[in-house]
């Protein structure tokens, strides 16, 4: 607060300039009493460092008087024979007396000693044959032992001087003494490793009186070693040597590190065992594991309380557990097992750390994680398994299935339905489901996916494969038939059966698949099966197609004869003769795929006829049409067979067609002509060559219609049809190769 603030504080109103004098007196009041408190704090300040200053000189002055005491001290302890004149007399009697007592003690010990083995061995024998038991003599035999061992360890410490026969006869008569010791750490050791067998069997004091002793013997090492280091660091007056000599002849026994080390053995044990019992059965070994979790409750309810807490025993157990559990699993992976196991192996991991979690154990405790955390990299393992199996699966079926497509040394099979088939579908979709059944087990869209895409890849690839072969065979057959062996056209046909029938199980497959996942994985599902569905169509129709073409192989003589003079005199039986004996196979195909046969060859019939038609040189008119009418009617009354009339003339509509352009006078060919264009689009060249190839007309004639039907699509503005129609593979050959022909 600043001066004018505080004076402020005191005049607040013209009336207060009245109590100015006042108001002073007050302040000088105050002040004089606030200056003599602050010289009487002052004075005694003074003093209190003044007397304190005495105290610290004085305090000075007694350290240095007793540092000097002690050196005196000091100087008589160590050299005391310069004071005493009788020490060195006096500590001979001494150790004389000491050595006295030693060696009367050790003559008593050794002759006790063998009737005192008698009995421990007989204890620890019958206490070894129950391990698992209440071990009611653990103290009081290491109590002995222990003993016996101290009194052994001094004998041959003290010893060391002795001849080297004297030391052989010693080792001989400690020989049954050490034999015990070695057994009786081996039964303690014994117990490390069940500890848990005997919690659970409800003798909880026994792990007690095991880490009791674990601790007793670790205390007397420490000792033992600080004694040793002692030595090493100073010197030692007559009883520092003789308790010197005691560490120095003690054999450290680091019982905690052993038992830990046990407890270690026996879980790395108990996983060995898991895993070989089911090595055969990887899917039984992950099932079972779940004696981990019981066991690690058991550990923290029963076992933990057991120990001291220095040991941090349950998270040691947590470790040695989660280090043993992943080097059982990366024995697992490294054993190559199954595609399935792997996926079984993934969803575990999950399980495994949702179960520690649940148990509250601290992450820290459990790193790093299981197979170095790598556990996506199973899927990725997973998924090239199934790469790898698919691919051999798919290429030594497929060697089996081309083998006997190629050589037909048997006719095709004939399945229970009594159509032609094989056995590629069967087995290809044995291996296929095997795979997707395990990617469905995970729960997981993605694997489930991905499993998919390579499944579509295989079938792809196969189809691929398929599509070669048949060209390949069909090339064969028709470059040099006297090599081929026959039955091609009936092993398409089985060969379509059995690609209508992978198609039919892939659609089931998508059926089953398709609620099982999200809407993310659905779609690619959904892309990837009805991709290889339409593969496998594919396939179907090109053997459909390579049927058809071989009947147009066979029949390519007479098919050549068309529209040719000896045509006139009929070639046509010959074909339907021919195509019947092929149809004879009617009843092995599946009815859908004969529908669809029918419709190609209707299609490669009308092919045929109408491009010889367009390409011929010359038609005898009216006798061509009247052949033409004869033809077709043979034709039709053939398909009828197959076909419903109806449908037949909606095929054969286009051949009417064209009968009316060449029945049809030049005044009225435009009329035919654009009843034809409507449906099929101007066909400018095919009608062409259909106008000059009539016998009745002459050059001018010709010029004359084509000039009308030139005129009306380009006034109608004709265009193509927005579908094409079997016009579209009518080829027409140029003026010049139809005049080569005729020559």
């Amino acid at each position: 607060m600043s001066a004018a603030q505080a004076i402020g504080e005191y005049l607040q109103s013209p009336d207060d300039l009245v109590k100015v004098a006042a108001f002073r007196k007050k302040l000088e009041k105050e002040k004089a009493s606030i200056d003599a408190r602050l010289k009487s704090g002052v004075k005694e300040q003074l003093d209190a460092t003044r007397e304190g200053l005495k105290k610290l000189l004085s305090t000075r002055n007694n350290v240095q008087a007793i540092k000097e005491e002690m050196q005196t001290v000091d100087r008589l302890c160590t050299d005391p024979q310069h004071e005493v004149a009788t020490f060195d007399q006096i500590s001979r009697v001494s150790m004389v007396h000491r050595n006295f007592e030693q060696t009367e003690e050790m003559v008593n010990n050794l002759l006790e000693m063998n009737s005192k083995l008698d009995v421990l061995e007989e204890v620890l024998a019958a206490d070894s044959e129950n391990l698992i038991g209440p071990a009611p003599n653990l103290l009081s035999m290491h109590f002995q032992i222990n003993r016996l061992e101290a009194f052994r360890n001094q004998t041959m410490h003290q010893a060391k001087q002795a001849s080297a026969a004297s030391r052989q006869k010693l080792i001989r008569i400690f020989e049954r003494l050490s034999k015990l010791i070695e057994d009786f750490e081996f039964y303690v050791l014994e117990l490390a490793r069940n500890i848990l067998p005997l919690v659970r069997a409800g003798f909880p004091e026994v792990v007690v009186k095991l880490i009791k002793i674990a601790e007793l013997e670790g205390r007397e090492d420490e000792k033992a070693i600080a004694i040793r280091l002692v030595k090493k660091a100073a010197k030692m007056d007559a009883a520092s040597k003789f308790k010197s000599m005691q560490a120095n002849a003690r054999v450290l026994k680091h019982y905690r590190s052993k038992i830990t080390r046990a407890i270690s053995d026996s879980i790395r044990s108990n996983f060995d065992d898991a895993f070989e019992r089911h090595e055969q059965d990887l899917d039984a070994f992950l099932d079972n594991l779940g004696w981990i979790y019981q066991d690690l409750i058991r550990i923290e309810s029963d076992v933990v309380p057991c120990f001291p807490p220095s040991y941090e025993i349950y998270s040691f157990y947590i470790k040695e557990y989660h280090k043993n559990l992943d080097m059982a699993l990366k024995r697992l992976v490294a054993s190559e097992p199954e595609a399935s196991i792997l996926l079984h192996l993934h969803a575990w991991l999950k399980e495994y750390k949702k179960s520690m979690k649940e148990l509250n154990v601290p992450p820290e405790l459990i790193e790093p994680p299981l197979l170095n955390g790598e556990e996506q990299n199973l899927i990725e393992d997973y998924l090239k398994l199934i790469v790898k199996k698919l691919d051999e699966w798919s290429a030594n079926l497929m060697k089996t299935e081309i083998q006997e497509f190629t050589t037909r040394t048997n006719p095709p099979e004939v399945d229970s339905d009594g159509l032609y088939g094989m056995q590629g579908a069967v087995i290809l979709f044995q291996m296929v489901n095997q795979q997707i059944d395990a990617a469905t087990e995970s729960g997981q869209g993605a694997i489930l996916a991905r499993v998919v895409e390579e499944v579509n890849r295989v079938m792809r690839s196969i189809q691929d494969r398929w599509s070669k072969v048949v060209d390949s065979e069909f090339k064969k057959q028709v470059e040099k038939p006297e090599e081929v062996a026959g039955g091609l056209a009936e092993y398409c046909l089985a060969l379509a059966n059995d690609q209508v029938k992978s198609a039919d199980n892939t659609e089931a497959l998508l059926g089953r698949l398709e609620p099982l996942v999200s809407e993310k994985y659905r779609v690619p599902i959904s892309d990837k099966l009805n991709d290889a569905i339409d593969g496998n169509l594919d396939v179907a129709k090109k053997c459909i197609q390579t049927f058809i073409d071989i009947i147009f192989n066979d029949v390519k003589p007479a098919t050549k004869q068309l529209f040719q003079p000896s045509w006139y005199d009929g070639v046509i039986e010959q074909v339907i003769v021919t195509m019947k004996d092929y149809m004879s196979d009617q009843p092995f195909i599946k009815p859908a795929l004969f529908e669809l046969l029918v419709d190609y060859l209707i299609d490669a019939f009308l092919v045929t006829y109408l491009t010889a038609l367009a390409n011929c040189s010359k038609l005898r008119m009216p006798d061509a049409t009247e052949r033409i009418k004869e033809d077709i009617s043979a034709v039709f009354a053939f398909f009828g067979e197959y076909k419903p009339d109806k449908e037949l003339e909606g095929c054969f509509e286009v051949v009417e067609m064209i009968l009316a352009m060449l029945e049809a006078s030049k005044s009225m060919a435009f009329l035919s002509y654009w009843a034809f264009a409507k449906v099929h689009g101007p066909c400018i060249p095919f009608v062409e060559g259909l106008m000059k190839a009539r016998g009745d007309l002459d050059r001018s004639g010709v010029s004359e219609v084509m000039d009308s039907i030139k005129r009306k699509a380009k006034d109608e503005g004709l265009t193509d049809p927005p579908q094409p129609t079997i016009m579209k593979k009518i080829t027409v050959q140029s003026a010049l190769s139809r005049f080569l022909r005729a020559q």
